[in-house]
């Protein structure tokens, strides 16, 4: 049987690693990775070998399932939308529109059908209720970005690659490989870093593999980042520090940002932080004298009651020091497609709103367009007009990855119908009425939407399927036209591609007015996400605008690239465009890596899209917001807190079921410092139990070092031990689960996003 080589972008982790594999038949006979790709250039780390595991996993549902007295079984895909079709619209019936929930996980960021699709979905439905784990990882950062510089993913990213000076506050990306940034091997790029004289510090209440690295380390407490990066704040002004560089004259709001960080002295900090003053001013100067430097701060800073301050306080620190869109400091990507602060006229725009809709029962408001994740079990079990009594989900798992799922769980068995997109019967599906098989990621033409929105490098990388799919089954985006065609009163019978076509046909009306009908002739022969991203493609900043067709209402922003052939700094070669990118092109040039487009530049004005057109240092969102957090200084530490982390085997959830990744030592442990241990009578390797009020979990404990003291941390996304799930290799080691011993109350209230971080908690052995 003859070999096969097949190049693809990895869509386990946000890296986004170029991969190369060898089938034969059916069968996959070797993962590695792609040496020729344009942004990882041949790094993998495990996730992307357990490909392999998770396309031939035997408890991947391959068909539709529906319950049947109480026990999921097979159906034919026909079934399993009469069943929607039968019971979801009576639903929306009898309680109206807002009784419909959807929530929407991690894995959709990685498939551009699910990605592109849902959003069709949800306007169907036309609930308020809609919920994704963005508030349980990443809206703080959103908003502060959206607020400041125009949209939700406008991110400033650190240019690793030409950077003298990196500080890296709450992160791990030597296991993550960036997050909410795009950057394979780190590790490599950090010591490349080193070796030209730059210096690597993190700020991290664990000794991570990051701080490990590192030259410097300090830890600090959990949840005390934002008096850290007031005081350094605090501390540009009063040593006259400030200095803003080539961005000066796009800049309002220094002295608003001034006023409000007076309070924060290093002093007045110290003591929360566990970071003493002196250290804390040294921080500064080191970054307001390096010529290239950057801060960089993550999920441990997201993740607390002070997430989105944190996060806008880390890009006002970028801008004060000078180093805010700055080669070697932070700058923005400029990708090919989907961006919105390359579409419309540059330098301006509509910015972000939020509030637009509050949660019903605790007045949470609207962030992005959805609700908090944390919202979902009180919007359950609330009676009332608008109560969820039907639900949604895909690629979700909230069960076990939001705070309280044993709440959440009992909520779930009491709606009247929901119905799963999923790979998976998990801790959440298990619940579900009707669950429609996604397909294996190796089944899926692929092509990143967001992260190249978040890449430490601009480029174009398209990945065709390596293996078919099953005639029966729908492409994950037909599922999704379906249901909407369902709730939309078109019943179960259409055609997905007929309604893909007849929505493709209105959207083009809505964009390209009279130039509509050239659109849709310009892309006959492709349909669902191949149609979307062609037009993303050419009219994206790279693009041919349709051979000119376009070019009047949609101007291009050429780039000036290297003689073909030419080497780029990087190393990597230089793709020349001469007529503009189309999906044609970047599909020719995947098997050789993708096309390169170079470099971060520095992007402002262009890429503002505030409708002041300035860089908005100081939104009254969060200057207010600080007031809050000024009051709360002087509130003691808790004796023990705990926290998350992260390990490059197991990012999410549904890892735990992939034998490559499962293997080797047990990783949901609770890690504790040995002072802590000998104070608390615990032993390495014995049980514990933690307890948050009346939560407890029980935990092996692994004493260690690398804590602070007062801090205990156990990974997320385990307990694979309850009733109804098929997770045949997790449930034997199934582990415990953080989110269980957390309150779905506590939340960031600017961004909604869920405090998983620096919670008090009791600890005791188990004899």
């Amino acid at each position: 049987m003859t070999e096969k080589t097949h190049h693809r972008i990895c869509p386990l982790c946000e890296a986004c690693c170029g991969l190369e594999i060898k089938t034969q038949g059916d069968k996959i006979i070797s993962i590695r990775g792609h040496e020729a790709d344009v942004l990882s250039a041949g790094y993998i780390c495990p996730k992307a070998i357990a490909l392999k595991d998770l396309h031939e996993d035997p408890d991947r549902l391959r068909t539709p399932m529906i319950k049947r007295n109480g026990v999921h079984v097979e159906a034919s895909w026909e079934e399993a939308f009469a069943e929607i079709e039968a019971r979801l619209p009576a639903v929306m019936a009898r309680h109206g529109r807002n009784a419909t929930g959807i929530a929407v996980g991690n894995p959709s960021a990685h498939k551009i059908g699910l990605l592109t699709y849902f959003g069709k979905l949800a306007r169907a439905l036309g609930t308020k209720n809609v919920f994704s784990a963005s508030t349980l990882d990443q809206m703080p950062k959103q908003l502060a970005s959206g607020l400041m510089f125009g949209h939700w993913l406008s991110v400033g990213l650190p240019d690793i690659s030409r950077t003298d000076h990196l500080l890296v506050i709450g992160a791990n990306p030597l296991a993550s490989n960036g997050s909410m940034w795009t950057v394979p091997d780190f590790k490599g790029k950090a010591k490349a870093l080193q070796a030209r004289g730059g210096k690597l510090v993190v700020i991290d209440p664990r000794r991570t593999e990051t701080a490990a690295l590192a030259n410097t380390h300090h830890f600090i407490r959990p949840g005390a980042d934002v008096f850290l990066l007031a005081a350094m704040v605090n501390t540009l002004f009063t040593e006259k520090r400030v200095r803003l560089g080539s961005v000066e004259q796009w800049v309002k709001g220094i002295e608003a940002v001034e006023a409000a960080v007076a309070p924060f002295t290093p002093e007045a900090v110290a003591a929360r932080c566990g970071i003493a003053a002196d250290t804390i001013r040294g921080l500064v100067r080191d970054l307001a004298t390096a010529e290239r430097a950057a801060v960089y701060a993550r999920i441990g800073t997201c993740t607390q009651e002070y997430g989105t301050l944190a996060s806008w306080l880390v890009d006002v620190i970028n801008t004060l020091t000078g180093h805010l869109d700055q080669v070697g400091g932070i700058l923005f990507a400029k990708p090919a497609a989907f961006a919105s602060n390359t579409a419309g006229k540059p330098g301006v725009g509509k910015g972000v709103t939020t509030g637009r809709h509050h949660a019903r029962v605790s007045g949470a408001p609207e962030v992005y367009g959805e609700l908090p994740i944390t919202c979902m079990a009180e919007e359950m079990e609330t009676p009332g007009e608008g109560q969820i009594k039907a639900l949604i989900t895909v690629a979700s798992n909230p069960v076990l990855s939001s705070p309280d799922g044993p709440r959440l769980s009992a909520a779930l068995d009491k709606l009247e119908f929901m119905v799963s997109l999923d790979i998976y019967l998990n801790e959440t599906t298990r619940h579900a009425d009707v669950i429609l098989p996604g397909l294996s990621p190796l089944q899926d033409m692929h092509y990143d939407v967001a992260f190249p929105q978040l890449s430490w490098r601009n480029h174009a990388r398209y990945s065709p399927p390596v293996f078919p799919v099953a005639d029966d089954q729908p492409q994950e985006w037909q599922s999704l036209l379906k249901i909407a065609a369902i709730v939309s009163g078109k019943g179960s019978g259409l055609d997905a591609d007929a309604l893909d076509d007849a929505q493709f046909a209105e959207d083009a009306q809505r964009l390209f007015g009279e130039r509509a009908a050239a659109v849709i002739a310009a892309t006959q022969g492709l349909r669902g996400p191949e149609r979307g991203l062609e037009v993303a493609l050419r009219t994206g900043p790279y693009g041919d605008q349709f051979g000119g067709l376009l070019a009047p209402t949609l101007p291009a922003t050429r780039v000036s690239l290297p003689p073909e052939g030419a080497k780029l700094a990087w190393g990597g070669p230089a793709q020349r465009l001469p007529d503009g990118l189309t999906l044609a092109r970047v599909k020719t040039a995947s098997p050789e890596g993708g096309i390169d487009l170079g470099e971060l530049e520095p992007r402002m004005p262009e890429m503002l899209r505030t409708p002041s057109g300035k860089v908005e240092l100081a939104p009254e969102l969060f200057i207010n917001d600080l007031q809050r957090a000024a009051k709360d200084l002087e509130r003691p530490a808790p004796d023990l807190v705990i926290i998350g982390r992260r390990d490059v085997r197991t990012n999410n959830s549904w890892m735990h079921n992939l034998p490559v990744l499962a293997k080797g030592p047990f990783r949901c442990t609770a890690l504790v410092h040995p002072t802590d241990a000998a104070r608390l009578g615990l032993q390495d390797g014995a049980q514990a139990d933690l307890r948050n009020g009346a939560r407890t979990v029980r935990a092996q404990v692994q004493i260690s070092a690398d804590m602070m003291p007062g801090v205990v941390s156990l990974p997320h996304g385990w307990g694979h031990d309850l009733p109804g799930a098929r997770l045949g290799v997790a449930a034997q080691r199934p582990g415990a689960n953080l989110n269980a011993l957390l309150d779905d109350q506590l939340r960031d209230p600017l961004s909604g996003n869920a405090v998983l971080g620096g919670v008090a908690i009791e600890m005791t052995a188990v004899a």
